[in-house]
């Protein structure tokens, strides 16, 4: 038994160093001018809080939740602003970022000539994303929390939610990277970005649409972070919350395999 278990092991925990490198040589490469970069992605969803949640909210005043409870638009807001953020942070970091380092500069290919292998290079890219996304989220949270439109509690429990987040998006945009040809073909990805953005529910409850609209909502994934982390933050939801969480692993093991094999083939032609 030892001597089938073992192996195995010892081969899981090498695989978590080798793809800990990735993140050391990302965290190595730092820059100054990186930090701007890190600071912006945090400064955008907060000027949508203050501008559309309270600015707006004080013409569009309270709204009623599934429970029937009543918050403010800034409470409905905030939660959405955290989702798009942790999203916005994990696709900048797995699709330009993660594109350029494999298209141009071709830093995958000396990494392939080590032992470090397309899934732990993938692993170690979206764990590295997932500290950009998780810094945003934290800070965020903290706004929130200052601004009492959640409790400590909540927030607390909200960061997880919203890793998750990060991850499952930073899976899906390598593997779209993987099969992007040109900068331009980015052009799409923007779009479809901000269009989730505007239609998840995150100014606007999804039942304020059309049925078949309504539909075809629920069923993006922005949407479900959004839900997520709603419901989370503001401490409603119920079972369905088991829905999102598997909705969403489901999108990272499926990011995360076709990214891998994916980058195999790429790199192994």
């Amino acid at each position: 038994m030892v001597t089938l278990v073992l192996p195995r092991l010892v081969d899981v925990s090498a695989a978590s160093r080798r793809s800990g490198s990735v993140v050391e040589r990302n965290l190595a490469a730092l820059k100054s001018v990186y930090w701007l970069l890190l600071i912006s992605g945090f400064v955008e969803p907060l000027l949508y809080l203050l501008s559309i949640g309270v600015g707006v909210g004080t013409l569009v005043g309270d709204l009623p939740l599934p429970d029937g409870r009543l918050v403010s638009y800034a409470a409905f807001v905030a939660p959405a602003m955290l989702a798009a953020s942790a999203m916005t942070g994990a696709l900048s970091e797995t699709t330009f970022n993660f594109f350029g380092k494999m298209k141009y500069m071709k830093l995958y290919d000396g990494m392939i000539a080590t032992p470090v292998r397309p899934f732990e290079i993938a692993l170690g890219e979206l764990s590295w994303a997932m500290l950009r996304g998780s810094a945003y989220s934290a800070a965020f949270l903290g706004v929130m929390v200052a601004l009492d439109l959640t409790s400590v509690v909540h927030a607390v429990t909200a960061l997880p939610a919203a890793v998750l987040v990060g991850f499952a998006f930073g899976a899906l945009g390598m593997a779209v990277s993987t099969v992007m040809r040109s900068w331009q073909d980015f052009d799409l990805v923007a779009s479809a970005q901000f269009t989730l953005f505007l239609f998840s529910g995150t100014f606007v409850p999804a039942q304020a649409y059309p049925t078949l609209l309504h539909w075809l909502i629920e069923i993006t994934p922005l949407y479900r972070a959004v839900h997520l982390i709603r419901g989370v933050a503001l401490g409603t939801g119920g079972w369905l919350w088991l829905l999102d969480v598997f909705y969403l692993l489901a999108l990272l093991a499926v990011g995360l395999l076709v990214a891998s094999r994916r980058m195999g083939r790429l790199l192994y032609p």
